[in-house]
């Protein structure tokens, strides 16, 4: 196997306000083998006017860094000040002597009916301030505040873009197996704000965010054939994408989001189109008698990666966005389905099913480095956090399905907080 281009990433220095010389703490990674050092970090509850929203506060700040398996959150119970004041310095031999190699203090203040969080991230190696930084919302929102500040230590420690202020679109699903209801759910990426999209009359899978984090894209049985519809996640509006007799699936937005790529039935199989999310006459991108659907754009708009059963098994091909002809990129035993493109445009997730086990990996465009990230019995779905590092899927177990994250390198398997059963996972672009 191929190595990656980046075998040894080193995520990210201190990199301190005013110019100042980078802190020795990173955070060291080698997505080969899977090796991370999780940074040890100390985060105290936020002080201010509502210190029981300033300890909430800080325990979500924790949650979220602790879930991308690059941060080890130091026990409170360790903590030799309890607190630390904002507008103070911290005593640094106090945090050096439990292990702490950053350390976070902030406040939190209620203006009527809003909330002002500052915070401040302190390298207590050496001695330094690392970033300060004050957030306001209305009251309801603060989750997304706590979401805010661990995105921001998350990018000063890492130089990547944080995911925490994202939400995850999903086929929620209740009732007995041979009567599953499923419906429409959104959430914030940590499990908060939970709100049905559809009421569970019908059969709906594979949502798909627009780039604008607006509409979702997705499939409903409506009627007793599957169609591709568009709803707005704020207002509920909802429209049938495609005018058409044919069954239609699979669909994902363009990056620009003015085009929808989906799967349209013919007879015995299936062919790729585009169509104008305004509507219109979709545009033919595949012309073969076989199986082609499940289609990706790159982040750039000018290839799209999909599945094919064209050869005889089921295997991903990369074509252009416009169509034409297609190469195989999958070689590995067994057969390829659902692939995503990375945001980043470095990879391509996919889901691999060999011997009874399915498995979630990713792999080069070109088909190269290919990795397996996490395989079971049943994983399906991937789907890619906007910074390209984490993928969210979902894992059948025991009476149903579950939606698990897991990180580029393979070690960070988690569970994501769902009111029941779950599957099919889209994450959203980050919010601002």
């Amino acid at each position: 196997m191929q190595k990656l281009l980046a075998t040894r990433i080193l995520l990210a220095v201190f990199a301190l306000i005013l110019a100042v010389a980078p802190a020795r703490a990173l955070v060291s990674i080698d997505v080969t083998q899977g090796e991370v050092r999780a940074l040890p970090i100390a985060i105290p509850a936020f002080g201010g006017s509502d210190p029981t929203l300033g300890a909430e506060i800080a325990q979500v700040v924790s949650a979220d860094l602790q879930s991308s398996g690059l941060f080890a959150p130091l026990n409170p119970a360790s903590f030799i000040t309890p607190t630390i004041p904002v507008a103070s310095v911290p005593r640094f031999p106090d945090w050096r002597a439990i292990g702490a190699e950053a350390v976070v203090s902030g406040e939190v203040e209620r203006q009527g009916g809003r909330v002002v969080v500052n915070m401040r991230l302190w390298d207590p190696v050496q001695q330094e301030q690392v970033i300060g930084e004050s957030f306001t919302t209305d009251a309801q929102n603060w989750r997304r505040v706590a979401h805010m500040v661990a995105d921001a230590i998350y990018e000063r420690l890492t130089g990547e873009t944080g995911y925490f202020a994202t939400r995850i679109v999903f086929a929620a699903e209740t009732g007995p197996k041979n009567q599953r209801i499923t419906r429409l759910a959104i959430m914030d990426q940590a499990g908060a704000n939970l709100k049905y999209l559809t009421d569970g009359r019908d059969l709906v899978l594979t949502p798909r965010f627009s780039p604008a984090g607006q509409t979702v894209a997705y499939m409903s049985y409506e009627g007793g054939q599957p169609q591709v519809y568009l709803l707005d996640v704020e207002t509920g509006q909802r429209q049938r994408l495609a005018d058409s007799r044919a069954m239609s699936f699979a669909p994902r937005f363009s990056p620009d989001g003015s085009q929808v790529v989906m799967s349209l039935q013919e007879g015995a199989n299936s062919n790729i189109f585009s169509m104008s999310v305004r509507g219109g006459q979709p545009r033919r991108l595949t012309n073969t008698p076989a199986i082609d659907t499940s289609p990706s754009f790159s982040p750039d708009g000018q290839r799209i990666v999909f599945e094919s059963d064209r050869g005889g098994s089921q295997q991903l091909y990369v074509m252009s966005a416009s169509g034409g002809p297609a190469e195989r990129i999958s070689f590995g035993p067994g057969r390829y389905s659902t692939p995503v493109w990375s945001p980043k445009g470095d990879l391509i997730a996919f889901t691999r099913q060999s011997s009874g086990r399915f498995a979630i990996g990713v792999m080069r465009p070109d088909g190269s480095g290919e990795r397996i990230l996490t395989e079971g019995f049943h994983n399906e779905g991937p789907t890619w956090a906007p910074n390209g590092r984490v993928l969210a899927f979902f894992r059948e177990e025991g009476p149903g399905s579950r939606v698990f994250t897991v990180d580029v390198t393979g070690r960070a398997v988690r569970p994501l907080q769902t009111p029941g059963l779950a599957s099919d996972p889209a994450w959203s672009p980050r919010r601002q």
